[in-house]
Formats: C-alpha cells, sequence, structure tokens
C-alpha cells in the first residue's frame, strides 16, 4: 500500500473526535501559573476548606456528581498545590466527556460522522487516490466511507516482460485517456471559472500534451465490451503493519490479520465471469478461474485524478475498520463498473470482509436495527435492485401500497445497471434514487436517499416539515456539491439540523466543516444520538423501567455567553511559518446556532444554501506577540442569542496570526454547546492540519439558557 507522507497520522488527528480523549496540561507556564494562583487566592485565603472546595467546584465549575465524589473523597483541605493538581488534570478540559453511548435505537436516530471520495488525498479534479486515506480516515473515528467504482483498465501489454521505457509511457499516460471528455464533463459556468486557476491550467497543459485519438475510459455509461486480451495480473497488496505511533495509542486495537482460511483470491488466479439471466437488472455473470482479467478501479471519474485498486482498499478496511472501535461501519459504494466487474466487486468484497458482512436476511427488515445490534459489522451502501419476484413491489413493511403515492414516482422503472448480487449485500442501507418524499420507496423501512446540498436546500424550500419527518424515521445521505473542486465543505449543521443522519464532508481539508466534525463526535463512537424530537419512536424495549417517552417537540432556548480570555502558552505556528518573533496572535470565539430559515416546518431556504460560513455571533481579542500570550482576562460577551439546541450549536475557537492580508490559522478547538463545560477550563487546541498539539488558552466559561 503506498504511503503519503502528507496524511498525518491519523490516530492523532481530529476530524472525527479526537478532542474528546482524555487530555491533560504537563507543565504551566509562568504567566498561565500566576492567573491560577490569583484564582485560588479569589476564592479563600490560605487553605481551602472541603466546604469552600464543594463550592468552588459547584458553583464555578459546575462538575458533575461522579467528579465531585473523587474530588471530595479524602475530606480534606485544598491547598494551593492541591488546586493546581485539580488543575492540570483532564477534569478542567473545555470539553466535558460525553454521556455514557446508548446504541440501542434504529439507526435513523443517530448522526453517523461520514466521509465524501474518501479515496482521494487532495482536490478533486487532480489529486491521488489512495488506501492509506481509507487507514487515516478510519482511525480518526469515520464510520460511513465512500468508495467510487469503475472498470479497470485493459491490459497494456501480453506478456510479463520487466518494464520498458515503452511501457512506462503507456503507465504514464493511463490518465490521459480521461482528459478529452474532463472538460465536456464539466458545466459551462465551471470551466470558465476553472480556466483562471492553477489547476485549470494544469488540467489544459497535460490535454495538449495527451495522445490524440485516444479513447476514452469505458464506464458505466458506455457500452461495456469484453476483451479477449490477457490481463497483467494485479499485484498481490499486503497488510499495512500497525505503526509505532498506532501502538503507542491505546486506543487503537491490533489491525484485523486475516487466517490461513480468510485469504484472497490465487494469486495465479483471476476472475473471468460469463452471464446468465435470473435477475431484472443488467444480467448477473457466473464466475469461473481464468488466468487473465481486469480488476474494479477507484478513482473520481471524468477527472485527472489517479487510481487505485479495489481490492487494496477493501484490505484496507478490512485492516482498520474496526481499529479504534466495533460500532457498524457504512460503506457507500458509487457503481459504474459493467455487470462482468459487479461480480468480481462482490467476489472481492466476500473474500476479503469474510465475517465482517451482514449474512442475507430471510426477509426484508421491517424496521432499522440498533447500531449497537450491529458491532464489528460492515454495511454495504448499494442502489437497490428488486428481486425477479418484487420487481413490480416495493415492500414498505406490508403488502398494501403507501397512500397519496405520486403518480409520477409510481411509474415501471428502466432497468437497473446494478446486477443483483451486488445489490442485495445492502441489507439495511439500499440506495434508492431520490425523486419525491412521496415516492413508493420512501416508506421503505430500509431505504437511504442521497441528496446533493443544493438538492436538500430545493427539497427543504418546498417540503421542509416533510423532509424533517422523513429523517426521523428513514436514512439520508447529504453530500458536497460537485462545485467544490478544491475539496471545501459544506455546514453540516445546516443538514445535521434536518436530521440528516449521514452528512459526508472531505476529511482531507481542514476548514471550518471539518471542525464542525470534530466538535460533534467529540469522545463518541462516530455515532450521536439525535436530540430529542428529532428521533423515530423507539420500537425496543426501554433501557430502564424509568425511561420516559421523548419529547415530540423540539426544544429552542435564548442564550448568554460569556467567554474571559485569560492566557494560552505553547500555542503552535501557521503552517509554514518558523519564525515565533513575527507571531502575532488573537483569539477569536463564533458562536453557531440554528438560524430562522433553518428550523424545520417552515417555507424559508436553507441559509446561503447550506455553504460553509463564519458563525453570525463572534468576538476576538487583542493581538499580542508570540506563542504564549497573556490575554489577561478579555471578555467576549454574547447576550441574547435566540433558537439554541444545545446539541446543534457550536463554538469555535480559531486563534489567527494577525498580519496583512489574510490572517493565517494558527490553531483551533471546536466544542458542542451541550458538551462545554464552565468554570476556569483550559481549551486543548489543534494545529492547522487538525493534529493535537501541547498548547492550550485558558479561559472562564459563564453560560445560561432560558
Amino acid at each position: 500500500m503506498a504511503a503519503y507522507e502528507h496524511l498525518p497520522d491519523g490516530a492523532h488527528q481530529a476530524g472525527g473526535g479526537v478532542s474528546g480523549r482524555v487530555h491533560q496540561v504537563r507543565v504551566f507556564k509562568p504567566h498561565v501559573l500566576d492567573h491560577l494562583k490569583k484564582v485560588y487566592g479569589a476564592y479563600g485565603k490560605g487553605s481551602w476548606s472541603p466546604e469552600q472546595t464543594a463550592v468552588f467546584l459547584k458553583t464555578v465549575q459546575h462538575d458533575t456528581p461522579s467528579e465531585l465524589a473523587l474530588e471530595l473523597a479524602d475530606d480534606k483541605d485544598w491547598e494551593e498545590s492541591t488546586f493546581l493538581k485539580y488543575m492540570t488534570s483532564s477534569v478542567t478540559s473545555a470539553v466535558a466527556p460525553p454521556e455514557e453511548q446508548d446504541l440501542s435505537w434504529p439507526l435513523s436516530a443517530y448522526f453517523i460522522s461520514s466521509s465524501h471520495n474518501t479515496y482521494l488525498t487532495g482536490n478533486q479534479l487532480s489529486s491521488d487516490s489512495s488506501a492509506d486515506a481509507y487507514k487515516n480516515v478510519l482511525l480518526r473515528g469515520c464510520r460511513c466511507i465512500e468508495v467510487d467504482v469503475w472498470d479497470g483498465d485493459e491490459p497494456d501489454s501480453d506478456s510479463d516482460t520487466s518494464i520498458s521505457s515503452s511501457d512506462e509511457e503507456v503507465a504514464t499516460s493511463k490518465p490521459k485517456k480521461r482528459l478529452s471528455s474532463v472538460k465536456d464533463k464539466l458545466p459551462s459556468s465551471l470551466t470558465s471559472k476553472l480556466e483562471k486557476t492553477s489547476l485549470g491550467k494544469k488540467l489544459d497543459k497535460r490535454i495538449s500534451t495527451s495522445p490524440t485519438n485516444t479513447a476514452p475510459r469505458t464506464t458505466a455509461n458506455t457500452t461495456p465490451t469484453t476483451s479477449t486480451k490477457p490481463a497483467t495480473k494485479p499485484p498481490t497488496p499486503t497488510s499495512p503493519p500497525a505503526t509505532k505511533k498506532d501502538k503507542k495509542n491505546k486506543k487503537i486495537k491490533t489491525p484485523y490479520s486475516p487466517s490461513k482460511t480468510d485469504s484472497t483470491t490465487d494469486s495465479s488466479n483471476t476472475l473471468v465471469q460469463t452471464t446468465t439471466t435470473e435477475s431484472t437488472g443488467p444480467t448477473d455473470p457466473k464466475i469461473h478461474r481464468s488466468p487473465s482479467l481486469k480488476e474494479p478501479r477507484v478513482y473520481h471519474g471524468y477527472t485527472l485524478t489517479k487510481e487505485v485498486s479495489f481490492r487494496e482498499v477493501c484490505i484496507a478496511i478490512r485492516d482498520y475498520a474496526f481499529a479504534v472501535t466495533d460500532s457498524p461501519l457504512i460503506v457507500s459504494l458509487e457503481v459504474h463498473c459493467s455487470p462482468e466487474q459487479q461480480l468480481t466487486m462482490v467476489a472481492i468484497m466476500n473474500e476479503t470482509w469474510a465475517g465482517l458482512l451482514l449474512p442475507e436476511p430471510k426477509e426484508d427488515a421491517t424496521t432499522l436495527p440498533a447500531p449497537g445490534n450491529l458491532r464489528g459489522k460492515i454495511l454495504v451502501k448499494v442502489k437497490y435492485t428488486p428481486p425477479p419476484s418484487a420487481s413490480s413491489t416495493i415492500l414498505s413493511g406490508g403488502d398494501t401500497p403507501p397512500e397519496n403515492v405520486d403518480p409520477a414516482a409510481a411509474k415501471p422503472k428502466k432497468p437497473s445497471k446494478i446486477i443483483h448480487t451486488l445489490s442485495k449485500l445492502g441489507i439495511y442501507t439500499r440506495g434508492v434514487t431520490f425523486k419525491t418524499l412521496q415516492q413508493p420507496e420512501a416508506t421503505m423501512p430500509t431505504h437511504i436517499f442521497s441528496l446533493s446540498e443544493g438538492g436538500v436546500s430545493e427539497v427543504h424550500s418546498k417540503s421542509a416539515k416533510e423532509l424533517f419527518e422523513h429523517n426521523r424515521c428513514y436514512l439520508m445521505r447529504a453530500y458536497p456539491s460537485g462545485f467544490r473542486i478544491r475539496s471545501s465543505n459544506l455546514d453540516p449543521a445546516v443538514f445535521w439540523r434536518k436530521g440528516i443522519q449521514v452528512v459526508a464532508l472531505n476529511w482531507q481539508n481542514w476548514d471550518e466543516g471539518m471542525m464542525l466534525n470534530e466538535g460533534m463526535f467529540a469522545g463518541t463512537e462516530g455515532y450521536v444520538l439525535k436530540p430529542e424530537g428529532y428521533r423515530p419512536n423507539k420500537p425496543l424495549p426501554p433501557t430502564s423501567p424509568t425511561t420516559a417517552p421523548q419529547a415530540q417537540a423540539v426544544t429552542h432556548y435564548t442564550m448568554d455567553l460569556t467567554i474571559t480570555v485569560l492566557a494560552g502558552q505553547d500555542i503552535p505556528l501557521p503552517l509554514g511559518d518558523t519564525k515565533v518573533s513575527g507571531f502575532r496572535p488573537y483569539l477569536k470565539v463564533e458562536i453557531h446556532v440554528e438560524e430562522p430559515g433553518e428550523r424545520h416546518g417552515t417555507t424559508e431556504a436553507v441559509p446561503d444554501d447550506g455553504k460553509e460560513k463564519e458563525g453570525e455571533y463572534k468576538a476576538k481579542t487583542k493581538s499580542l506577540k508570540g506563542i504564549d500570550p497573556d490575554w489577561k482576562g478579555q471578555e467576549l460577551v454574547f447576550k441574547g442569542i435566540p433558537g439554541v439546541v444545545p446539541e446543534l450549536s457550536f463554538v469555535r475557537f480559531l486563534v489567527r496570526d494577525d498580519e496583512i492580508g489574510k490572517d493565517s490559522l494558527a490553531a483551533w478547538a471546536c466544542v458542542r454547546l451541550d458538551r462545554l463545560r464552565e468554570g476556569y477550563r483550559f481549551v486543548h487546541l489543534m494545529d492547522a492540519r487538525g493534529v493535537e498539539t501541547e498548547g492550550v488558552v485558558l479561559v472562564r466559561v459563564d453560560r445560561r439558557l432560558y
């Protein structure tokens, strides 16, 4: 597996919840220590009695009863040294630990940490595809990954001789085979914008130097042909060994190692298919052994992105799917392969993920299962193709068709391009093309709609209440617009507030969207239970006799918030900067809360069409010099913020360098509002690439919801 040095160690990179781990402050710099001594002196002279300690911990720090029991267990006076030891502990982190995970609700009751075009290591047009990208996001806690699968290339030669200069020319020209169609596939508005960018110039240069009269790669949109040439045997990838950093992290399990009986295809044979006629979609091929066959590849179609083998991707998924958590992993397949290569996909998945896939059920599910019952399992999301017996009927939990079905949506469907053998791997995550919220499949318990950010905005503008109600009971996925060539991200909170469970982001890019994702999933298993009012009725037995029914209405609050900024230490420099003397940091705080147009049941449009934007409420400190700034208690005050749902509101802390032009990001943290702890707290910072650092900011947090 090729290693990409620019991909940080996923075990220590944010995006999926690393900020929720145990973090301590090892040592206090002198100016931070001075502030803490002043705090100690302000709440009592000399040592604190147990009563004084209890008052401070309860009324200022708002520590939990379980924390108080530990902190006050010895019933002794708190000396200054005792207080300072308390302040170094993980209890003083600004991020509260998550409540005990309840994974007993149906899948649709959870937000799921999700990735878009997971295989890419950079932009959407010309970056590399890598199996290492899957390792990276899985070690960061991602629980829904995407794989775009295309037919493999035709064999480059008829022999197994060593590579010659002409062979190298053929190999390097593979991506160029797609160039002639790239611009034709892009909208004219995007093409004109690209011409002015470095990516556009790179595209023009590659096209001008590519061979002429080169046939484009066969895709699902063209008629597949069966090659009679022998294929070059693909190399057999090996499982990546655990790195030293992986072994040091206690939460990372040893990567999956196949047993002798869990082998992949015999290296001396590959798979060839012949067709049968047992499906309503394309004919399902039969399979037999042959010494030559191309295998499916993974890349971003109609772009310059380099490819990686589907088998290599599957091996990486197997090895790291459950390295940090055993909560279920959803693999979202975008299939552009011919029927023959679809069957090859099935064979590879069955071989590589043996024991990890769900068994085929005897009958269709009438409800979605709980993620707690799917631990250690891979859920395949793939387009749904009804079996032959159900070609004219869509099951929706019963034999009676749903009422008020849109007649247009009930018209006979075109034959699916997905063979049934592949489609039936999608048991609880059956992809269905979205037409309307009234189409027959919209009440099939196991369906999942996928809409672009613009598609969600359009549906919300016409049917906001219906969209929200659909997402209480059924799965939906939202993904970034195709215009996000540089892999920028949408604002995920906008879509979470619509009840959308799977909001796919570009994890290879660092921006506001990924920061909010980190805040949402901090310290979790990649699954976060939705707030009350966002969930379906629970068909499972209550977790305890005292469990009360959930509220059907969403509760909104008004909030007052004051962040008193005391000091920072060990602030990382912006990427590429090396001179501490030129660093002039300031701390900016942004509050991300629901806007009126986002509230379900309204007819207002999604704000900014769901595009990423700064928080509406923001304030910043003065700029200082160096990596150990002393802000001396500057107050950032936010009063009367309306429409606050704590579980779906976020506070972002951004340390930027005050410089001419755009202020470079040096460090950041993002905390979900219901997890933001009050009192004197340390905000533990990530650098501009989302990697953990020793940097902290000491603040006091005061909050009131009413």
